[in-house]
C-alpha cells in the first residue's frame, strides 16, 4: 500500500490534501448523488436559462441534473482532478445535455470574470479545504449581484447509526482524526452559515437535510464502499502514513462496515447543512 505521495501535500493555505482520495469507492458515492437527493433546498431558485457553476463537481451526476433544470442556460462543472473532470465529459458526450461544459480549474483562483454566474453551488466541498471563507468569497466573486451562492456539507460528528458497535465508531473517528491532520474540517456543516456570514453575504438563508440507509440495499452499497475506503483507498493510505490506525485496526473497521451493512435492523443517517446566499447589489466582496 502506497504512503501519502508529496504531490498530494498542498503547501498553501487554501489547498489541503483531499481525505477522501478518488478512488472508484469514493467515486461510487459521487455518482449515486443527483440533484434531487444532494441539492433540494436549492431547486425551488432554479429557473430555465440561468447560468451555474457547480465548484468542486466530482463525476458531474449532480451538474448534469440542475444542467437539464436549467437548459438551455449555460453550466459549468469545475473540480481540480483531470481524471474526475475527464469522467464528467464522457458521460455528458453519452448524455447529450445542450450548454453543459466541464472544466479543470482551482476554487481560489476560479477563472471567470466578476458576476458571470446566475448560480454558484457547491456540494460537499468546503469540508475539504483550508479555508472555506475565502472559497465563499471567490464564489461571490463570479456570481452576478441578486444571484446566489448555494452550498451544502456533510457534518461528520453528526453521524449517526444503529445498531451501536463500537469498531464503527472508531472507525469514523480515525476519519475525523485524517481530516484534522489535512488541515480539513469534517463538521462544516454546522460551520457554513458562520462562514457564509464571514464571507459577507447580507442575505444568508441556512437549513438541513439528511441522507439515509436503511434498506437492505442501501446498506450494501454504504457499508461495502466504506469499507473499501478504510483499506484500499487514499484514506487508508493517509491513516497508515500518520499513523492514525495498523493494518489490523483498518482489517477491523472493514469488517464492522460489512457486518453493520448485514443487520436487517441496521440504520445509518448523515446531516448535513445547507445555505442559500444571495450576492446583493453595491457590496463589497473582502472579508
Amino acid at each position: 500500500m502506497n504512503t501519502v505521495t508529496d504531490e498530494e501535500q498542498h503547501q498553501d493555505g487554501h489547498n489541503v490534501p483531499y481525505t477522501h482520495g478518488h478512488h472508484d469507492s469514493v467515486l461510487r458515492s459521487h455518482r449515486w448523488r443527483t440533484a434531487e437527493n444532494s441539492a433540494g433546498y436549492l431547486l425551488p431558485h432554479l429557473a430555465p436559462g440561468m447560468s451555474l457553476l457547480d465548484v468542486g463537481c466530482g463525476p458531474g451526476t449532480i451538474t448534469s441534473d440542475l444542467a437539464a433544470l436549467l437548459a438551455p442556460g449555460r453550466v459549468v462543472g469545475l473540480d481540480a482532478s483531470v481524471e474526475v473532470i475527464e469522467e464528467a465529459r464522457r458521460a455528458a458526450a453519452e448524455q447529450g445535455t445542450a450548454g453543459l461544459t466541464f472544466e479543470v480549474g482551482d476554487l481560489f483562483n476560479l477563472d471567470y470574470e466578476d458576476g458571470t454566474f446566475d448560480v454558484v453551488h457547491a456540494h460537499q466541498v468546503l469540508q475539504h479545504v483550508g479555508d472555506p471563507v475565502a472559497a465563499l468569497v471567490e464564489m461571490k466573486r463570479v456570481c452576478r449581484s441578486g444571484g446566489v451562492v448555494a452550498v451544502r456539507d456533510g457534518d461528520y460528528p453528526s453521524m449517526t447509526f444503529f445498531p451501536a458497535c463500537p469498531e464503527l465508531k472508531r472507525s469514523l473517528e480515525a476519519y475525523r482524526a485524517a481530516t484534522l491532520a489535512n488541515g480539513a474540517q469534517c463538521d462544516a456543516g454546522r460551520k457554513i452559515l458562520s462562514w457564509a456570514h464571514r464571507a459577507g453575504f447580507a442575505s444568508v438563508v441556512p437549513s438541513a437535510s439528511a441522507w439515509c440507509y436503511a434498506t437492505p440495499e442501501e446498506r450494501r452499497w454504504w457499508g461495502d464502499l466504506w469499507a473499501d475506503r478504510v483499506t484500499t483507498s487514499s484514506l487508508a493510505d493517509q491513516l497508515l502514513a500518520r499513523q492514525i490506525a495498523t493494518e489490523d485496526d483498518l482489517a477491523s473497521f472493514a469488517a464492522a462496515w460489512r457486518g453493520w451493512a448485514s443487520e436487517p435492523d441496521g440504520w445509518f443517517a448523515i446531516l448535513h447543512g445547507e445555505v442559500i446566499c444571495t450576492v446583493q447589489p453595491e457590496r463589497g466582496y473582502a472579508v
